[in-house]
Formats: C-alpha cells, sequence, structure tokens
C-alpha cells in the first residue's frame, strides 16, 4: 500500500510541475521568481548595492538550482519575452544563469525588506511595468520574497515560481513551481 501511495504522489506531483509549465506557455503570463537559495536573512549591515562582495549571495547549491531551473524551463519549451531582475546580485545571478533571454535589471525590484526602499512605490512601479507591456508579452522576473509576497500575497521559497496573469486590479496567482529544489 505504501508503495502505490509513493508512486500516486510521484505521479500527481509531475502532473502537476507538468501544468505549470504549460501555464508558463500562455500569453501573458508573468512569472515572479524568488531568487534561487542564498545562505542567510536579508544583508549584512555593510550591504552597498554595487559591490556583491558586501552581499548575500547564491551559493553553490543556488547556482546549480538556477541552472537546473532554467534548463528544465527551456527543455519544456517555455520562453519570455522579457526577464527582468532587481539589481541585488543573488536575484541577477539567477536571472542570469538561467539562460532566459537578456537580463534587464529593474531598479523597482528591488529588496525593501527591512526598510530598504519603500514597499508601497516600489510594488506600484512594478505593477506600471507590467501594465505597459503588450496583453501577449511573457515576462520572467527574478525579485526578493517580500517583492512577490506584496505582489501576490502569497509567501514563496528560494527558486520558486509564482505563476501570475494580469487582472484589472493587480496580479492574479494561477498557480507555483518549483523546478528545482
Amino acid at each position: 500500500m505504501r508503495i502505490l501511495l509513493t508512486i500516486w504522489l510521484l505521479v500527481a506531483g509531475n502532473l502537476a510541475g507538468a501544468a505549470e509549465l504549460s501555464a508558463l506557455k500562455a500569453p501573458g503570463v508573468v512569472a515572479l521568481m524568488r531568487h534561487a537559495l542564498a545562505p542567510g536573512t536579508g544583508d549584512p549591515a555593510a550591504f552597498q548595492l554595487g559591490d556583491c562582495a558586501t552581499q548575500r549571495n547564491l551559493d553553490a547549491r543556488g547556482r546549480a538550482q538556477a541552472r537546473e531551473t532554467g534548463a528544465a524551463l527551456r527543455a519544456a519549451g517555455v520562453a519570455f519575452d522579457h526577464v527582468w531582475s532587481s539589481r541585488w546580485c543573488r536575484a541577477r545571478d539567477t536571472a542570469r544563469l538561467m539562460d532566459m533571454g537578456r537580463v534587464v535589471e529593474q531598479p523597482p525590484l528591488d529588496s525593501f525588506y527591512a526598510g530598504w526602499g519603500d514597499a508601497e512605490g516600489q510594488t506600484e512601479a512594478t505593477l506600471r511595468m507590467i501594465e505597459a507591456l503588450p496583453d501577449a508579452a511573457r515576462v520572467l522576473i527574478v525579485t526578493h520574497q517580500v517583492n512577490i509576497t506584496a505582489l501576490t500575497g502569497l509567501g514563496v521559497g528560494s527558486g520558486e515560481i509564482i505563476v501570475t496573469r494580469r487582472g484589472p486590479y493587480g496580479l492574479i496567482p494561477v498557480g507555483r513551481s518549483m523546478i528545482a529544489p
């Protein structure tokens, strides 16, 4: 019985993953991804935006997670018209390692954790950037947990993607995917 339950859980998990990958192919999809694994919380007190040595960065597992996620998306035929990232090194590096297209750093996607930035202003600016895209444009946004939660009301793990579509009052979550743990 335990073997049957295990097989059923594996099949159900694969079907859910396939459904999320299919949702990522839809015209107009907005994929919100939290940067890959970067040990710790927040950033050191000496944080400087232009100096990765002062920031919390991806570790070897995070770099592998980003590469594996990008490879799985490409293998499934998922493509994006735009790839945007926070200017924080861990988000930018995740987006680049995924190799899903040219990465454009967007300041509104920068973290506003622990008093950095302007949560309300950055969230509104992000929504305006998305609204300015053509209706069918697909965009991958690599950012931080606080930004994704502000946009969707959902928590998100490192490397996890919240799949959304545009609605009249913001983004509507339609699924979530953790491709590479």
